[in-house]
C-alpha cells in the first residue's frame, strides 16, 4: 500500500512536494507493547520487486519525497539494495523511519547512508533504558537506539536525524524527560504522538495504554515547553485527538501543516474522526472516559 501526501518544505513554505509513504512490511525486532501493528504480523512482507515496482511508480508520477516504514525495515536482507535502487531513481529525499538498533553496528550503519539514506527518524519512547526496554519488550533496545543514533549522526550529521515519541499510559508522566533526552541529544524535529486507539494494541487494550486526555495534558505542554523555550521550528504533537483546547491543538503538526484556523474548531464535533464510521468505536471511547478538559 502506498500513501501519497503533500509534504510543505520547511525552509520555503510556498513550495509543494510529492511524499510517498511506502509500507515495506510488518515484521519487527522489537515487540513494542502499543504497537499499532499488532494485528498485521501475519501479513506476508513485501518482495524486493514489489517495492521497487512502487518506487518507480511513486517516481514516474512526480514523486521527489520517499518515506519508507514497517515495521522495521533494516532487518530486511534487501534494504541497501532497496536503497540504492531509489538512489537511482533520483529522489531528492530518501528517508526511514526506525527503532535504531541494527545501526548500532557502525559498519552497517556506515552501509546504509552510502547507499542513499538522506533522512532518519528514530523512535524514542522512554527517557532511560527502563522505561524504553519495558515498552518495546526488548532488552537492550535503548542502548542499540543511542548506539544507532550515534552512527548516523556521524554518517549523517544532526540536521538529517528526528524523533517520534508514541504517548500512552505507561510513558506521558515522563514527557519532560523524554524531551529533554532529544533535545540535549541535538535532535530539532521532533515529534510527540498520541497512540492511535482505532486499531492495533490500543485498540484490543483500550484501558491499558490510552491515558485520560485531561491527566496527560499537563504533561504534554511540559514537554512542548521545551520547542517553544527553545524556539525549535519542529516541536509538536501528533494524532492529537480533536476534543483538545486549542493551546495544545496549535501546537499539532496536523495543525501547521494544514494551516488550520481557529474557527474550524468550534465545528470540530462534525468533521474528522467523528464522522468516519471506522473510528466511531475510538471515539465512542474516548468521550464515554470523560477525557475533555
Amino acid at each position: 500500500m502506498i500513501h501519497l501526501a503533500k509534504t510543505l518544505m520547511k525552509k520555503n513554505p510556498s513550495r509543494i512536494i510529492k511524499k510517498t509513504v511506502i509500507i515495506t512490511g510488518y515484521t519487527c525486532n522489537n515487540n513494542c507493547q502499543f504497537c499499532i501493528d499488532a494485528d498485521k504480523r501475519a501479513i506476508a512482507t513485501k518482495t524486493t520487486r514489489q517495492i521497487i515496482e512502487e518506487m518507480t511508480d511513486a517516481r514516474k508520477r512526480g514523486t521527489t519525497y520517499l518515506e519508507f516504514i514497517g515495521g522495521e525495515m533494516t532487518i530486511r536482507p534487501d534494504f541497501i539494495n532497496l536503497l540504492k535502487e531509489a538512489k537511482k531513481l533520483n529522489f531528492k529525499t530518501i528517508m526511514m523511519a526506525t527503532n535504531g538498533r541494527m545501526l548500532a553496528y557502525p559498519n552497517y550503519a556506515k552501509k546504509v547512508a552510502m547507499a542513499g539514506l538522506t533522512d532518519i527518524v528514530f523512535s524514542i519512547h522512554g527517557f532511560n533504558a527502563g522505561q524504553h526496554d519495558s515498552l518495546t519488550q526488548s532488552a537492550g533496545s535503548f542502548e542499540q537506539l543511542m548506539a544507532g543514533f550515534e552512527n548516523m549522526k556521524k554518517n549523517l550529521g544532526i540536521e538529517a536525524i528526528g524523533s517520534n515519541t508514541t504517548i500512552v499510559k505507561q510513558n506521558y508522566r515522563h514527557l519532560r524527560q523524554i524531551g529533554e533526552l532529544i533535545y540535549d541529544l541535538g535532535i530539532r524535529n521532533s515529534e510527540f504522538i498520541f497512540v492511535d486507539c482505532n486499531e492495533g494494541a490500543a485498540k484490543n487494550e483500550f484501558n491499558k495504554f490510552v491515558p485520560k486526555i485531561s491527566v496527560a495534558a499537563p504533561f504534554i505542554r511540559q514537554c512542548l515547553a521545551i520547542g517553544k523555550k527553545n524556539k525549535v521550528s519542529h516541536w509538536h504533537i501528533r494524532y492529537v485527538p480533536l476534543i483538545l483546547p486549542i493551546t495544545l491543538i496549535k501546537s499539532a503538526s496536523c495543525w501547521r501543516s494544514k494551516n488550520l484556523k481557529p474557527n474550524i474548531w468550534r465545528r470540530i464535533s462534525s468533521i474528522g474522526m467523528w464522522r468516519n464510521p471506522d473510528r466511531k468505536s475510538a471515539g465512542q471511547k474516548l468521550r464515554n472516559a470523560g477525557n475533555a478538559l
